[in-house]
């Protein structure tokens, strides 16, 4: 019995949506229990898929919550590495 396990931010995708529609994670729910039908004739009625939805606060990149990791990034003409990244934010 497959168990797929997804994690995903609770954030919009659009600027009129501030999370993840029910009806996106149904997609999600029913696209995956495909893929393991398809991929490894794993029956629908025996995957089991949990959906995650994690607060942006809750987590980050490059060793800096996300938020102000996605502001460097915006102000940045290059990927720095990160400690670039970890040193512009000390600054």
């Amino acid at each position: 019995m497959p168990i797929v396990n997804i994690q995903i931010t609770r954030e919009g995708t659009l600027p009129e949506y501030t999370r993840v529609t029910r009806e996106q994670k149904a997609q999600l729910i029913e696209g995956v229990s495909k893929l393991l039908l398809d991929v490894l004739n794993k029956p629908l009625n025996s995957t089991f898929v949990v959906i995650d939805e994690v607060d942006v606060e809750n987590w980050g990149w490059g060793g800096l919550p996300v938020e102000e990791y996605r502001k460097l990034m915006a102000a940045s003409a290059h990927r720095p590495d990160t400690t670039e990244l970890v040193s512009i934010a000390k600054e």
